[in-house]
């Protein structure tokens, strides 16, 4: 209407502004029903504008007149939308603080008044529901949504976790293959399926699900590809021990493509180079070990390189632990190896230089065990029970060469593989389940002598120039006890068994 009497004005106004400039006025003469007017063109011209403008006010107010009913309808719906909104908002807050009885009122009330939005009522309903943990109303309430497509998937979620809670496994996982089937992107359904292969020990199963994720790009392919490695090493560890002859030469495929898919995966490729070392091909599995430190050295690699050659000489053994620790000389591993194949070799000057790229190392038991034996070696007994001392109270490391009675690394549980596969796949880290459990572990500090007395052949002037202990041999020498007189009483002496240094190497077989 605004419009409209601007549009009117500016009419008249440019005919006003025309009847001016011509000078001319103009006469105009109207006769209807016996009547006449006689008039100038202008007032003529504004009558019928006029006229208009007051024609086209009264067609807008009769329709906005008949439209009062249809308008005060819209504001009664605007006014119960927002009384809807608003309840749901207060409800879903009622269920983050844990208000459940709130919760399940405010969602009566919003059933009534959130006719627009059903989904978020019926989300509110179960939310509500879980938390005032009713099962019968949380059954309910998911139930009632798997009838409609768009809220079905939230509907298994809810009734998998609602089984969960209740012990029944078999519904839970009957719910996540359904998920799973209906969504490509039902991240969770995926992970639910996938632990429940892991905890059963079904590495092929489990492989497959891996596959599928990656092909529906539920995960990366970072992600899946650790997985793999990480399941293909746990089949290998499985095979390895098969009664069928074939069983062995499938586990020896799986743990070379575990080790392919991932270089620096330690279990892995130390498997893989076990089986090749023992089908005679040493010089293959040298070379996976290697290309393994140089992605990610790590303990069990320096291990297992160790013990591929058994008839080589301690300087030959060191020679080449020197190349491996050439790899990735940088890393911290690499400079803990620096250190152990100078001890190998007998040189306690060159251990002594190599142990100083570890003084900005945090102080652990393994670090001070180390750095003790360097001592010892060196000729220094004081620093070594100074650092014996240091390491009795320091943090342990993992132990990776007594995860079994052999020393061989990674000879895990099917429940540790299973949480390593999580683990690995989900973050990349190692678990040492030993470490975990706290259980009893091979110590890292070396036994050395305790008391001056013990040690004063290694002070005494003239004695010579100390002697490193064989290291090879993975522990320190023992006195010879004095022969007793046969008139002595024979001593009571405490037996104490020889302990393999866990971070010392063993002796070659």
């Amino acid at each position: 209407m605004i419009r409209a009497g601007l549009f009117v004005l500016l009419v008249a106004a440019v005919a006003v502004t025309i009847l001016a400039l011509t000078g001319d006025a103009g006469r105009a003469t109207v006769v209807w029903l016996g009547w006449r007017a006689d008039m100038t063109a202008a007032v003529a011209a504004l009558i019928v504008l006029f006229s208009a403008l007051v024609a086209a006010i009264a067609w807008r107010t009769v329709l906005w007149i008949l439209a009062a009913p249809e308008r005060a309808q819209r504001r009664r719906a605007e006014l119960r939308r927002r009384q809807g909104n608003e309840v749901l908002t207060r409800g879903f807050l009622a269920v983050a603080a844990g208000d459940g009885s709130e919760a399940r009122r405010l969602a009566l009330k919003a059933a009534d008044l959130a006719d627009e939005a059903p989904g978020l009522v019926r989300v509110l309903a179960a939310q509500a529901a879980e938390a005032t943990g009713d099962p019968a109303a949380i059954h309910a309430a998911y139930g009632a949504m798997l009838g409609f497509p768009d809220m079905r998937l939230a509907a298994h979620r809810g009734l998998m976790q609602l089984a969960l809670s209740q012990g029944d496994r078999a519904t839970a996982l009957r719910h996540a293959q359904e998920a799973y089937g209906e969504a490509r992107t039902a991240r969770w359904a995926w992970r639910v399926l996938l632990e429940d292969r892991l905890e059963r020990g079904e590495w092929d199963g489990a492989l497959d699900l891996v596959k599928g994720a990656l092909s529906r790009k539920v995960v990366s392919p970072l992600v899946a590809d650790r997985a793999r490695a990480a399941l293909l090493a746990a089949l290998a560890a499985q095979l390895e021990h098969a009664p069928e002859p074939r069983a062995r030469a499938e586990a020896l495929d799986r743990a070379v493509e575990a080790a392919r898919l991932q270089p620096g995966f330690a279990p892995g490729v130390v498997m893989a180079a076990r089986l090749l070392a023992q089908e005679g091909k040493a010089n293959r599995a040298a070379s996976m070990l290697e290309n393994a430190w140089k992605a990610a050295p790590h303990p069990a690699l320096f291990l297992a390189y160790r013990d591929l050659r058994t008839d080589e000489t301690p300087k030959a053994r060191a020679a080449r632990l020197r190349d491996l620790a050439g790899q990735n000389p940088r890393h911290r591993e690499s400079r803990i190896l620096f250190v152990e194949q100078a001890l190998i070799a007998g040189d306690p000057a060159g251990a002594r230089d190599a142990a100083l790229a570890l003084e900005a190392e945090p102080v652990t038991a393994r670090i001070a065990g180390l750095r003790a034996r360097v001592a010892y070696a060196s000729g220094q007994p004081d620093e070594a029970r100074l650092w014996m001392a240091k390491g009795m109270s320091a943090p342990h490391e993992p132990d990776w060469s007594d995860l079994d009675p052999e020393g061989r690394a990674f000879a895990y549980h099917a429940s540790d593989w299973a949480r390593l596969v999580a683990t690995f796949a989900e973050t990349g880290e190692l678990i040492h389940p030993r470490l975990e459990r706290h259980e009893r572990s091979m110590s890292e500090l070396p036994e050395l002598p305790l008391s001056y007395a013990d040690a004063a052949p290694l002070l005494a002037a003239g004695a010579g120039e100390a002697q490193p202990y064989p290291v090879d041999e993975g522990h320190f020498p023992e006195e010879e006890p004095a022969e007793p007189s046969p008139d002595a009483p024979a001593p009571h002496r405490r037996s104490q068994p020889r302990r393999r240094l866990a971070s010392a190497p063993r002796a070659a077989k």
